[in-house]
């Protein structure tokens, strides 16, 4: 199985990450974790966007706030998709949402939403079941157990409602 980097602009942002560390352990990805900067470490961003594929990632995310660079600069140096969570530092998290969804043509970013990291797994584990039956067949078990969560909310609902 091919693994999924997550790469944090800044140590500060492993709370915003852990959501996603967590679900890709559930599902048995394996993942490794880095701290990397697209402005104070720009060659070691490049080089390992660049050795990404040849050391068996298949999925790359990025997590970084303000300006929010580390995504694109990751994706400019890959083939491999590549999914941005803005993380909410400034502005609400307006401008790393902008930075890292306004990708030019040819640089592709999938972007969740700002500290949207438990989405970015999911869509990491999505992209890695196209060629993964085990992981197809959990992330249609997530679905079914979703709609048994709502259907069962809706009848806990509809109890109150009844007693009215």
């Amino acid at each position: 199985m091919k693994k999924v980097a997550i790469i944090m602009g800044s140590d500060s942002d492993f709370d915003v990450v852990k959501p996603a560390m967590v679900e890709l352990k559930n599902y048995g990805v394996p993942f490794e974790c880095k701290v990397m900067s697209a402005h104070r470490t720009p060659e070691l961003a490049s080089r390992f966007a660049l050795e990404a594929k040849d050391n068996g990632f298949g999925v790359i995310i990025c997590a970084a706030g303000m300006a929010a660079h580390l995504a694109g600069v990751i994706a400019g140096h890959t083939t491999l998709p590549v999914i941005g969570i803005p993380v909410k530092s400034s502005l609400e998290g307006l401008d790393a949402l902008l930075a890292t969804v306004q990708m030019p043509s040819g640089i592709p970013v999938a972007t969740v939403a700002v500290n949207g990291s438990k989405n970015a797994a999911i869509l990491a584990i999505q992209m890695l079941a196209l060629s993964d039956e085990t992981l197809s067949d959990k992330l249609l078990q997530a679905k079914k157990d979703m709609i048994d969560q709502v259907v069962a909310k809706d009848a806990k609902l509809q109890a109150k409602v009844a007693e009215l």
